[in-house]
Formats: C-alpha cells, structure tokens, sequence
C-alpha cells in the first residue's frame, strides 16, 4: 500500500534532514532571516517617512499648527482600528511579548506579527505618534525567525535563537549597527552567549547591515563630526551626566508604568482614544519636536555650532523666537515627553521606546552642558559631545544595557573616539538605576509574574517550565465512607500508589492514602469471614497496572506470571 503523497514542503524538510545537517542549516536559517528583517526595517522606515513627508512639508516654521491636534487623533484612531478588527490581538510592548514567546511560548511568536506590527506603527509614527519604530520592527524580525523555524519544524531551543537571529538583524538593519544588533539579543533578550548561538546572531546582524548598506549607502544614521576631543578632566562631569540620565531613565520608567495603568482602567477602546489623543495633541501642539520619532531633533543638537541653530528646535510653535527659553523648553520636553509616548500606545497606537530613549539622552546631555556652560561650573563642556552620551545614557538606564548603549550610539553616529566617555556614562547611568528597578521597562512586566528567563541556568530551568504540565493529576480519589471493597477497586483501576483522600460533599482534601497502609491487612480471608458482603472481590485480565509501573512508585500487592490471568491470592503481602 502506497503512503499518502508528500506537499512539496515535506519533501523538503524530508530532502534537507537527509542531505544537510542541523548546525548547517541553523546558519543558513540565520542568513535567511538577516535578508528578509532588514526589509522588514527598510519598508517600515520608507512608509513612516512618506507618511510624515506628506503631512507636514507645508508647515509653517515661524507659527502654530493647529494640524498638529488633529494629526496624531487621526493616526492613533486608524491604527487601534486595524489592530481591533483586522489583527485582531493585541501587539503593543514588542520586546515585551519576545521575551514571553521565549521564556513562555518556547520561541513560538504568531504569523500575523510578521506584518501587523509594521502597518499599524506606520500609520502611528507616521501621523506623529510620539514613540519610535525600533520596537515594532524587533517584534517583526523575532516574528520572521520563529515563523521560518516552525515551517522547517525546528525544535523549541532553535526557535529561540532564530527569534534572537531575527532581533539581532532587526537592531543591525534598521540601525546599520551589527555590533548593537547582537549585544541587544544577549543583553535584552538574555539569549545564552554560546559559540553554537553566538554564530548564528553573527550573520542575522552582519546581513542585516549589508543589505541596508547596499540599499541605503553607508553613512552613519546620524551625522557626527567630532570637533573637539575628549579630555580627561572633564571625566567628573562625564559620571555627573550618567547619574542625570540615570535618574532620568528611574522617571522614564516609572512616569510611564503609571500612566499605561490608568489607561489600562479605561475599558472602552474609545474611552482610551479620547483620552490618550487629547493628551498627545495638546502636547505636540505645544512641543512639534514631540512629533514623530524626534530624530531631526537630535540630528540639529548633534550638529548644531551656533545658538541660532539650536533655537530652531522651537519651529512650528507658539515658542518661536524666544531663544531665551531653550534649556526651560527642552526641559519641559524631558519631562512631557513620557506622557506623549504613553499616551500614543495608551490611545491605541503601536510603537516602541528606543526613539524616545535616545531622544530623551540628547537632549538630557545637551541641556547638561549648555546649563553648565551657561553659568561657568566648569571648564567648557562641549554641547554635541554631551548630547551624544546622553543618548548612550539614558537608553543603558531605561533597557538596563550599558553594552547596548555604548556600541548602539558607536555605530549610530560613527563617535568611535568618545568610546571612553561613552562606557562611564552608560555603566554610571545603569548603577544609578539598577539601585531603585531591578528589571528594565521590557522586563518588569514578566519579572512581576516570575515569567523572566535570565542567564541564571536553574531558574531559567524553572522558568521554562509549566506549571499544568508538571503538577499531576492522573489520582483515583477516594472517600472516608468507602469500605474495604471499594477501596480495592479503587486501587485496581489505578496505577499509582497514593490515594487522596476527599470530603465527599465539599471535594476538600482530608488526607492521602499509600498503598503501604493497606499492606498491614494481613489475611483477606478474615475479612471475608467477618463481613462477607463487603469483602467479595476477584481479579482477573492481564492489565499492565497489575504488574506495577517503573517508576510509578511501589507495584501493586499482586503478581502476575506473563499471558495468564490474574487471581486474587487471598492475602496481602
């Protein structure tokens, strides 16, 4: 009889186990998920900048916008529609639900964020959705890594690092940083720096880049021109900035926790509509620098020489012309700016805090030293320098990833001379805050349930264990009323040795019978002369329960010669 016919995939999968071997195939897997998240990060970015382009290129720099109330509503509206009646799931905290696929799902993320993520933080970003890309495109790449892996019926442990391969290349084509794309994945996501693991991140990231390289060229996503180097005394105020950002990051969290739990109250997606786009139209109106990702802001504070250029990050609001008031308007943006993000992905929409980390870091460092340069602390700090680790800062504070922040601002800008400085500010900004949050704002969420996978190997075993799957529930239950007849067909319809012992009315738990304690019935025969009635029983068949069960615990008190029927010997032994 012939077997059923193979799909072409299964001849595949059946052709590849023959001909390629497991480690091969990982790295090509690997290579394959680096060319289709880099495309993944390139169209997301192509649409965000149409969409921004076209909405806004006629705006006035010297007034007021009024389309700036409208714009973000619009946006946050479309995009919790699509998300409420086509995606149908919630897709919001990106990195969030990667590290719950990981430590709770085995690697396994659903089909539909292979795309969802990517349209709806689109449309958010795009109509001025105060929160960043970075997020929604890392979620899309895991997506694509667990995806391809369960099409190729990869067991758990590779899924996971195809959804690390898929992180890596999304970090690394979006940002053109490799190096940031897999110290993201080992710091953030906590995948095991292994060599069989560390190979496969490798080439995610690396083609990521070079993809993104050939499509985009290969200047650095920000322009960075060092213009005075870094001098060694000015390394107390370098700890000094850390501390800030540090402290700026505690507030970022938190602020943030708590404004996501009021909004979490409000059970009415409408309700949160209102609500959250009144709150990030008022504030963009009054702060367009809050529009968007914010990156022409920090492209002009990293470039910027001149107060004049600086004073333009006041364009297009009622603040136009009072250079006056730089440091109090980027100070109020500081402290707003977590309130539009919150309100962004509160309302309805869908994005991620790697752009508002990095824009809350430039411009910390740049209000820093232009503060300390303004009333002569110090020997001068120079602004762009600042500005440039204070995004290393606050983002090592906020992910809880100084490695990540040192080599993701390296890559970004190409500010490969202030390494140094880079390195203090982000190890004094994650001690500044690892002293009040333990877990970073992707990690808290899981960390309060005990859903967290670390690099602890014990609780990582713990972790990626469930609950359902280890608790037993294969017992025969019995009851105080029963006799001695019942309490043997009871034991012969079971196959273990422990008995739990139930109220019969209430099903509360009274005790535990083991088969130990009926051992000490010495003779069934006296049993049957004292209350015949009750104490009838005979066995017979060939079950395996009544030859005992390895592992099962201690076998049953009878035995039985192989093919023959059993029968009740008359005594326990």
């Amino acid at each position: 009889m012939k077997g059923e016919k193979l799909s072409l995939l299964q001849r595949c999968i059946k052709w590849r186990e023959a001909n390629i071997k497991e480690k091969q195939f990982i790295l090509i897997l690997s290579f394959l998920v680096g060319i289709f998240t880099a495309f993944a990060a390139l169209i997301l970015k192509f649409f965000i900048h149409q969409i921004q382009n076209f909405l806004t290129d006629n705006f006035n720099a010297t007034e007021a916008n009024y389309l700036y109330l409208v714009y973000p509503v619009v946006g946050i509206f479309l995009a919790g529609w699509f998300v409420r009646n086509i995606v149908k799931d919630d897709i919001s905290h990106g990195v969030t639900k990667i590290l719950y696929a990981i430590s709770r799902r085995q690697g396994r993320i659903k089909r539909h964020n292979i795309w969802s993520s990517t349209i709806a933080s689109a449309i958010t970003i795009g109509f001025g959705g105060s929160v960043g890309a970075e997020a929604p495109i890392v979620l899309t790449g895991s997506a694509i890594g667990s995806n391809l892996g369960s099409v190729f019926k990869m067991e758990h442990r590779t899924l996971m690092l195809l959804v690390g391969c898929g992180a890596a290349g999304a970090i690394a084509g979006i940002f053109k940083a490799p190096i940031a794309g897999l110290v993201f994945t080992l710091e953030v996501l906590m995948i095991d720096l292994t060599m069989s693991s560390l190979l496969p991140l490798l080439i995610s990231a690396v083609t990521a880049a070079t993809v993104s390289y050939i499509i985009t060229g290969t200047e650095a996503m920000f322009k960075f021109h060092l213009d005075q180097a870094f001098e060694l005394e000015r390394i107390p105020f370098v700890i000094l900035l850390g501390i800030f950002c540090g402290l700026i990051s505690l507030y970022f969290t938190r602020a943030m926790n708590s404004v996501e739990g009021v909004f979490g109250k409000l059970n009415n997606p409408y309700k949160k509509l209102a609500f959250g786009g009144v709150m990030l139209s008022i504030l963009i109106f009054l702060f367009p620098p809050l529009y968007g990702e914010g990156y022409d802001t920090i492209n002009l504070l990293l470039n910027g020489t001149s107060a004049a250029e600086w004073d333009t990050v006041m364009n297009n609001s009622m603040f136009y012309g009072y250079g006056n008031l730089l440091l109090v308007y980027l100070m109020l943006i500081i402290l707003l700016k977590v309130f539009a993000s919150s309100a962004t992905n509160g309302g309805g929409g869908c994005g991620g805090i790697f752009a508002p980390s990095l824009y809350l870091g430039c411009i910390a460092g740049f209000v820093f030293s232009h503060f300390s340069n303004d009333f002569a602390f110090s020997a001068y700090l120079p602004e762009k320098n600042f500005a440039l680790m204070g995004m290393a800062g606050v983002m090592s504070g906020v992910m809880h990833a100084p490695l990540t922040g040192v080599f993701l601002i390296a890559e970004l800008t190409g500010g490969y001379d202030l390494f140094l400085p880079l390195m203090i500010v982000s190890v004094s900004s994650y001690l500044t805050i690892i002293a009040f949050e333990p877990h970073s704002i992707y990690s808290m969420r899981l960390a309060k349930k005990g859903q967290l996978l670390t690099h602890h190997k014990d609780k990582a075993v713990l972790t990626l264990m469930k609950m359902e799957n280890v608790v037993e529930k294969d017992f025969v239950v019995v009851h105080p009323e029963m006799d001695l007849g019942e309490l043997v067909k009871a034991i012969a319809a079971s196959h273990r040795n422990v008995f739990p012992v139930t109220d019969k009315k209430t099903g509360g738990l009274l005790g535990i019978v083991l088969l130990d304690d009926i051992r000490n019935i010495k003779s069934w025969g006296q049993c049957r002369r004292r209350r015949p009635q009750r104490c009838r029983a005979r066995r017979s068949g060939t079950s395996a329960d009544r030859q005992g069960h390895p592992g099962r615990g201690r076998a049953p008190p009878w035995s039985q010669p192989a093919g023959r029927p059993t029968q009740w010997t008359g005594q326990w032994t």
